[in-house]
């Protein structure tokens, strides 16, 4: 035998007849005025990269004519392949010798940045601050006024027109360590040096399982910044390698050089010359944003 249960009425409201009940406006925008803003700088800001692959899909013919053209052409591969296969630019060797100066330049930067930020932020030693002043100090020096007694000191050491000329120079950087050391002081709080201490670790120790990992965003960006610094240089390159070791940035501005200027050549070579950045923002798009916004909220 089941109990039959009745469900008690819902009260009946009133309306006045003089009340109008209005249903929710629901308001639905495609497309909000944010949208539109960024799309437009999104486009402005990649026309360039776009218009270089134009210009490196297109003969010289199209690319010095009035109007320009704005749509891709058919003969990209064509002008690549006079790239790689120039005789007088060894373009696949300088991309090989830019990777490498890149690399070892920004793991050493990264590495000493986040040693010497560690020790500014949370050791105590005799001389830190005079020391941190003149990390400052050589920031504010242009890497023009070095350039010379770089160029002597590679001469004496018998390493002008090597590659290891261009990465010596440049393996400790004044910005990387005022940057992490910055951010040390922000992210990483003295409790957990305490608790690492206590457990007994040693300073590298503390440092290697205890530090790194929290400096992991900022080493990103910091990666990033000086991969694209490294890859981008030309000045030093050019004054400091001979013709058998280029550079991406000195073969660049040879296929540039002469009596005539091949621009198909020129915007092909460039575009060969953007794509291992392309590549390296790709892989480590997700840690350098998210390196960046954690970096903002810290702050």
């Amino acid at each position: 035998m089941t109990a039959h249960v009745e469900l008690e009425p819902a009260p009946v409201v009133a309306v006045p007849a003089t009340q109008t009940v209005e249903a929710p406006r629901v308001r639905r925008r495609l497309v909000s005025p944010t949208v539109v803003v960024l799309s437009f700088v999104t486009a402005l800001s990649a026309f360039p990269l776009y218009f270089m692959v134009v210009m490196a899909s297109r003969p010289n013919s199209d690319i010095t004519s009035v109007p320009p053209p704005l749509t891709p052409g058919g003969e990209l591969f064509t002008n690549l392949d006079r790239v790689l296969s120039n005789p007088d630019i060894t373009f696949g060797k300088a991309v090989v010798n830019t990777v490498l100066v890149a690399t070892v330049t920004t793991a050493a930067v990264v590495f000493f940045s986040c040693l010497a930020g560690f020790a500014f932020a949370k050791l105590r030693f005799v001389g830190r601050s005079p020391l941190l002043a003149f990390v400052l100090l050589t920031m504010m020096v242009p890497v023009q006024l070095g350039l010379i007694p770089l160029y002597m000191l590679m001469s004496k050491l018998h390493l002008s027109g090597t590659l290891p000329a261009v990465s010596l120079p440049f393996l400790v950087s004044g910005f990387g360590v005022f940057l992490m050391r910055q951010y040390v002081v922000q992210a990483l709080p003295d409790e957990l040096l305490e608790a690492a201490r206590l457990d007994g670790a040693s300073i590298l120790k503390t440092f290697f399982y205890v530090v790194l990992p929290v400096l992991r965003p900022a080493a990103a960006v910091l990666a990033l910044l000086t991969f694209m610094e490294r890859w981008n240089d030309f000045l030093w390159p050019y004054l400091v390698l001979d013709l058998d070791h280029p550079t991406v940035q000195v073969a660049l501005a040879r296929l540039a050089g002469g009596y005539y200027t091949d621009q198909a050549l020129v915007m092909a070579g460039t575009l060969l010359g953007v794509l291992p950045l392309l590549v390296v923002f790709i892989l480590f798009g997700r840690q350098i944003v998210g390196g960046i916004m954690e970096g903002g909220l810290k702050s």
